[in-house]
């Protein structure tokens, strides 16, 4: 009995054994389709291969972590409890539209619903489902409903500022059909969505061919080959198949902030999404303002433009957008970090430039470079009717990098 009980660990042993030879065998061969095949979630027009960036973990864990807390990665979100800002509380759930309409907001077992109700009826005009959130909730957030293929904006939104409901940007003071959803919308909030019917004027999109938010392929390419590659050879530890963002020239990083940070675009392209991290944008797109007078631009979605106005930016051959900023993190209020980015411009220079600015302002400030020569300004175009009588204007960082007296604004 104990020599068949050895016999048979024996067999398992080398079964285990070739197992392990094969699939080893398998991971060094050069023919990537024998490793793993990785199913692609959405295609691109141009035939790239999306894949989910989660797969980037592996060998990416904290870049990966850090850049899901970003408010790019989370600027399109399937709608869920865990990504709807507002509330759906009794006495938090409601936004009196004028004097006769009332929108509730309603949780169900099936998902979260915008629910207009007219006065003395119990019955809602409609119930409209929040599928997908546009926005992190930085500063607000809008809502898009699916009817087949059709995308369509929902009439109420939350602005963060009042922490309520309010009625979307743009949208009458009265009950309305819900807005199409454009690919051009689409291409600032998501990495990619594929259009139907190809027309960049139409609304109705593939549902499973979506790659929701700002993820890894939009500023590094595809990266389905990347991974197989180095999934085959783990030893290499140079990148390989993938764009690095430091290969890329200066004109060619700005042009990938500047495709959605440069304000309203008119394409000369067919197809929206066409253009890619590499390329030169004014082959796609060019700005509808005019850039002989970047000073006068709104600070709503005008980054670029504003930037590239500034001395900062005018007097140096490599000031970019990652200069300041780190794609991969959540900086939002890390101050020290913003001005340590600042401090390490200014005193490198030939002849070191020292704040002048009077003491018990910046003691005031808080030491806060940014807060003195890139405040928070109101936006000329980004207004928020909070009520029938009252209208704000959504506050936006500049980025028209100067000096400002403070004490007139």
């Amino acid at each position: 009995m104990k020599k068949r009980i050895l016999y048979i660990s024996s067999v398992i042993i080398i079964l285990v054994g070739t197992i392990s030879y094969f699939s080893l065998s398998t991971k060094t061969s050069n023919n990537t389709n024998e490793y793993i095949a990785i199913t692609p979630i959405a295609t691109h027009i141009n035939g790239m291969d999306f894949i989910d960036s989660a797969t980037c973990v592996e060998c990416h864990a904290q870049i990966v972590e850090d850049h899901y807390k970003t408010a790019h990665f989370n600027s399109l979100q399937i709608a869920n409890k865990n990504t709807i800002k507002g509330s759906f509380d009794k006495n938090k759930n409601t936004l009196k539209l004028n004097n006769k309409v009332t929108f509730n907001f309603i949780k169900k077992d099936s998902g979260f619903y915008q629910e207009p109700v007219f006065n003395n009826q119990n019955t809602p005009f409609y119930s409209a489902k929040m599928d997908i959130v546009v926005g992190s909730g930085t500063k607000g957030q809008s809502y898009l409903m699916w009817n087949n293929n059709n995308l369509l904006q929902l009439q109420a939104s939350y602005f963060t500022p009042t922490d309520s409901w309010i009625n979307s940007p743009g949208a009458p003071d009265q009950l309305a059909p819900a807005r199409p959803v454009l690919e051009r919308c689409l291409e600032c909030h998501t990495t990619y969505a594929q259009n139907i019917t190809g027309d960049k004027n139409s609304n109705q999109f593939h549902k499973k061919n979506f790659v929701y938010g700002i993820d890894c392929q939009r500023c590094h390419g595809p990266v389905k080959k990347h991974v197989v590659y180095h999934k085959q050879n783990p030893t290499d530890k140079i990148a390989k198949h993938i764009i690095k963002y430091s290969s890329l020239s200066r004109q060619q990083r700005l042009d990938a902030c500047a495709l959605c940070h440069s304000g309203l675009r008119t394409e000369t392209t067919e197809r929206v999404f066409s253009f890619a991290i590499g390329d030169t944008l004014k082959k796609f797109s060019f700005p509808d303002y005019d850039e002989s007078s970047l000073k006068d631009l709104d600070v709503h979605g005008n980054q670029y433009g504003l930037l590239k106005a500034s001395k900062c930016f005018t007097n140096s051959n490599s000031l970019d957008c990652t200069t300041c900023h780190n794609p991969h993190k959540k900086e939002r209020g890390n101050i020290s970090s913003f001005n340590q980015k600042c401090m390490d411009c200014h005193t490198s220079l030939s002849k070191p430039i020292n704040c002048s600015g009077d003491n018990n302002e910046i003691k005031k400030m808080g030491n806060n470079c940014i807060q003195c020569h890139m405040p928070l300004v109101k936006s000329e175009t980004m207004k928020i009717q909070i009520s029938k009588n009252e209208e704000i204007s959504v506050d936006v960082r500049t980025h028209l990098i100067g000096i400002y007296n403070l004490k007139n604004n």
